[in-house]
């Protein structure tokens, strides 16, 4: 919050309504659930997946206020499709309509099985 109101203040040429509808919006919640594309690093593929308002009123139910994360069974029960191996990693406070998932890279999508370590 800090530093969105600095923003704000390091540039008074801008119409503070604006700045301040456009820095502390409401979160956008989708008519259905949205689906980010896929993206990784060295270890993990990663994607973000964005609810629907009452979606986010049953996470709240489940969870006690966003206070865990996710099992399967519970993220599947909320109508979010994804194939296997996805795991819901960390709760982003800030967004807590956005869940984020991530699995192992060279994970089957059919099994859910992560690659072997070389020597396991």
């Amino acid at each position: 919050v800090f530093a969105r109101a600095l923003a704000i203040s390091s540039y008074p040429q801008l119409d503070r309504r604006w700045a301040r509808s456009t820095l502390f919006a409401m979160p956008h919640y989708p008519a259905e659930i949205e689906y980010s594309e896929k993206y990784s690093d060295a270890t993990y593929e990663y994607r973000h997946v964005f609810l629907t308002k009452p979606a986010v009123k049953e996470v709240w139910k489940l969870t006690g206020g966003a206070q865990r994360t996710l099992a399967e069974a519970e993220w599947r029960g909320l109508g979010v499709e994804q194939s296997r191996g996805w795991v819901h990693y960390v709760v982003h406070r800030p967004e807590h309509h956005i869940l984020l998932f991530r699995r192992p890279l060279g994970t089957d999508p059919m099994t859910g099985r992560a690659p072997q370590a070389p020597g396991v």
